[in-house]
């Protein structure tokens, strides 16, 4: 069996560079999109199901953008089912669910795989569902550009012969603000999903799941294996992957200002101020017309759009006094408990983590990524870290320094054999940071 998932992975790895090229290359003008991609699907009705993982409605799609491995195009279903706000209110939250349709190759039963995305955007336009079909996405009276990034990773499990769920998070593709990086948010909406998942699949809880998600995606898995034993404790989560996990904002937000896609301070701004209504009035006093007008056009665009038309945004120049964000953030009394909410490492999580950090990762910050494997090792957890060399390469663009870790670790590395050992129930416990 062992020669036989080696074998798989290297055809899988090879198709996801061939994939990934394919999405740089329409990053940069492919003449080739989709229609207007969001649709009255994403609107759920006046009334629907306010019960946690509650099916509200689906919708037949096909993943075109997949290898030919087993009926092609791949049949799934587009989502939407009920999850919760941070106040515990119900929302509809949009995802796809893409059915198994070739035999199992790994261990024990058929798994599912719940994948977080990483950064899409703000725009209803850029949810995952909407571009996963043909890979890309564009909306031109926009002038916006969505890629899909977890096609990768859709393909990979399902032609291992996984089921998938693919979650929006709150606010993309639905109505109102996406509330980026929002932990609690993004962990129910990671809960949720699985729990819809069973219900479409026709499944019991005893059925194992995996977690997987990089970067806004990592942070996503990360809050919900910690949040997990609170919110969801029936479900049976085997293991959790948060590689490059945004487990510190502060850090991810000094980081990226001023680099490639320094303007996607604003999804997490916005998104703040949807939650934390009295951040507006210290934000109004700060930010400057210029700075009013970048978080606006974050609001409605994807993270393509921030790369070809607000590339390397310094926060310097969006506030009155020519300040970063960061600088007033820590100076405005309201943020402390904003970042203090949103801090990840704070809670066990029962199930075991695998957490990849590149070591010069130019978009996430290694030390926030491994100071969350010592925080859940001093809680007596479960966690294994381990580090990407892959060197400095074109520092601040993103794409070679922050995807680079995620596709040599996620398809080539660590990942898939350590999530693998979880479905065979191969013994662990402890920590082992590397």
């Amino acid at each position: 069996m062992q020669n036989r998932l080696q074998r798989r992975r290297r055809t899988l790895f090879a198709t996801a560079l061939a994939c990934t090229t394919a999405i740089v290359a329409a990053a940069v003008g492919a003449p080739q999109a989709a229609a207007n991609p969001v649709s009255a699907f994403y609107y759920a009705p006046a009334q629907f199901d306010t019960a946690v993982g509650s099916i509200i409605k689906t919708e037949p799609m096909q993943v075109i953008a997949a290898p030919p491995i087993g009926p092609w195009p791949v049949p799934a279903q587009k989502v939407l089912y009920t999850s919760r706000l941070q106040d515990d209110s119900p929302v509809a939250v949009s995802g796809v669910y893409v059915e198994a349709t070739t035999p199992w190759q790994g261990p024990g039963p058929r798994p599912t795989v719940i994948v977080a995305p990483g950064t899409m955007g703000q725009g209803d336009q850029c949810a995952a569902s909407v571009a996963l079909s043909l890979g890309l996405a564009l909306q031109p009276e926009k002038l916006s550009l969505s890629a899909s990034q977890e096609s990768l990773s859709v393909d990979t499990w399902h032609a291992l012969g996984a089921r998938v769920f693919v979650t929006d998070y709150v606010g993309l593709g639905t109505p109102g603000i996406h509330t980026y990086t929002n932990r609690r948010e993004q962990a129910h909406a990671v809960l949720d999903g699985a729990r819809a998942a069973q219900k479409l699949g026709k499944y019991g809880p005893e059925t194992p799941l995996l977690f997987w998600g990089y970067s806004q995606g990592g942070g996503a898995t990360a809050a919900a294996a910690e949040l997990a034993p609170e919110y969801a404790p029936e479900l049976n989560v085997k293991g959790v992957w948060a590689g490059g996990p945004t487990a510190d904002l502060r850090a991810v937000i000094d980081r990226i200002d001023g680099a490639l896609i320094g303007a996607a301070i604003g999804y997490a701004i916005n998104g703040f101020v949807a939650r934390y209504p009295e951040l507006q009035r210290a934000l109004d006093e700060t930010v400057s017309p210029q700075g009013r007008a970048v978080l606006n056009k974050a609001s409605e665009g994807c993270i393509g759009d921030i790369v070809l038309q607000q590339p390397f945004v310094k926060t310097t120049t969006l506030t009155k006094d020519g300040r970063s964000l960061a600088a007033h953030l820590k100076e405005i009394p309201e943020s402390a408990k904003v970042f203090a909410d949103q801090r990840i490492g704070n809670l066990r999580p029962k199930a075991p983590v695998l957490i990849t950090s590149g070591r010069n990762d130019d978009t996430v910050p290694y030390g926030q990524a491994r100071q969350l494997a010592n925080d859940w090792c001093d809680k007596n957890a479960t966690v294994t870290f381990r580090t990407n060399e892959l060197p400095p390469i074109l520092p601040g663009t993103t794409i070679p320094g922050h995807f680079g870790p995620e596709l040599i670790d996620g398809y080539a590395g660590p990942v898939i054999p350590y999530l693998m050992d979880r479905l065979a129930d191969k013994p662990i416990s402890g920590c082992s940071i590397d």
